[in-house]
């Protein structure tokens, strides 16, 4: 377990309220297939789970951005379906499709779940590659682990796929809300368990990833999207006061205003369906913004990427703000963009 220091870390010193000349920068999956040296090393594992699984291989991509690019921080490499693979649903990817898992929507298929307290078996190699990356990682540079928001995942667990609209699981919620909230509630617990040991492992910050809170609308948002983040960080901060959370209700909209004050999270990651002029005024005035460059700039470049990037540093300059994008760089990104987004990001900007 990480010990309380001074937070001389830039991404520290961001999350604690500490307005930076240079915003401290990393990527949503930056380790990821838009890199040679990522796809080497895929191939060498044979399947992605087999990546995810593998401390040597998983610790080894998570360094390779570093390497490349100095980013700021480093983000575990994993996935938010681990979780429910370690709670007893079944997990496989598809190439080409994605990920598929056996459905839960009955309380039999509820019953056969793990409990929350028993997931660490299978969790285990991921809590190893933090140790790794604890001891590889560059002094300056902060490790991030993290964890998928609970509606995000339960709606892949009823679905057994990711979908467009959600669908499935506002059937289910609508229609069986016993079940829904049952499953909701033993993803939160295990969400806790799971980013507890991840601390415990060498995490320096966690990061919660609600990736399809913006289907959720009026109560629905309040009390799937708020309040499990919540619960999630209410106790991690009891065990864990030190460490920094950041929160990523993509594409909330106006349920970004206030995210923060209503469950505790210490950043508000921002997707790029917001521009920075109104976060700035709507978000960071309650702390840390995170964000939220469209990550298709890394695909163009170009002067684009250049204004782009520099409209947001001046927009969110009044405040605490870590630079990244409004979600995960694309597979067809060109790594030559990512670069040219870090120098203009760390070139001072003309008055």
């Amino acid at each position: 377990m990480p010990s309380e220091t001074a937070p001389q870390k830039t991404i520290l010193r961001a999350l604690r309220g500490e307005n930076l000349p240079i915003p401290p920068v990393w990527m949503m999956r930056q380790a990821g297939r838009y890199l040679p040296e990522y796809r080497a090393t895929r191939a060498q594992a044979g399947d992605f789970l087999s990546l995810c699984y593998t401390p040597d291989m998983a610790a080894e991509v998570t360094l390779q951005p570093i390497r490349r690019y100095g980013f700021d921080a480093a983000i575990l490499f994993a996935d938010i379906l681990l979780l429910p693979q370690a709670l007893g649903a079944d997990l496989w990817f598809v190439t080409g499709e994605g990920p598929r898992l056996s459905t839960i929507t009955t309380p039999a298929e509820m019953a056969k779940l793990k409990s929350a307290d028993d997931v660490h078996e299978t969790l285990a190699p991921v809590y190893e590659t933090l140790r790794i990356l604890r001891g590889a990682l560059p002094n300056e540079t902060t490790l991030i682990g993290f964890a998928g928001a609970p509606w995000t995942v339960a709606t892949y667990m009823i679905a057994g796929r990711g979908t467009p609209d959600q669908a499935p699981a506002h059937a289910l919620m609508n229609e069986d809300r016993a079940t829904f909230d049952a499953l909701i509630e033993r993803i939160t617990e295990g969400t806790i368990g799971y980013l507890s040991a991840q601390i415990e492992a060498g995490a320096e910050v966690v990061k919660l990833f609600d990736s399809w809170a913006g289907s959720l609308k009026g109560d629905a948002f309040n009390r799937y999207a708020v309040a499990p983040a919540r619960q999630i960080i209410s106790a991690l901060k009891t065990r864990y006061p030190h460490i920094p959370i950041i929160a990523f209700p993509r594409e909330a909209g106006q349920g970004y205003v206030g995210f923060a004050k209503a469950t505790g999270a210490d950043c508000v990651a921002l997707d790029n369906s917001v521009s920075a002029e109104w976060a700035a005024e709507h978000v960071q005035c309650d702390g840390c913004v995170q964000g939220n460059l469209a990550p298709g700039h890394m695909v163009t470049g170009g002067a684009d990427l250049v204004r782009e990037t520099q409209r947001i540093v001046r927009a969110f300059s009044a405040g605490p703000h870590i630079f990244n994008l409004g979600h995960g760089i694309t597979p067809d990104a060109n790594p030559d963009n990512v670069a040219l987004m870090i120098e203009t990001l760390r070139t001072p900007l003309a008055d």
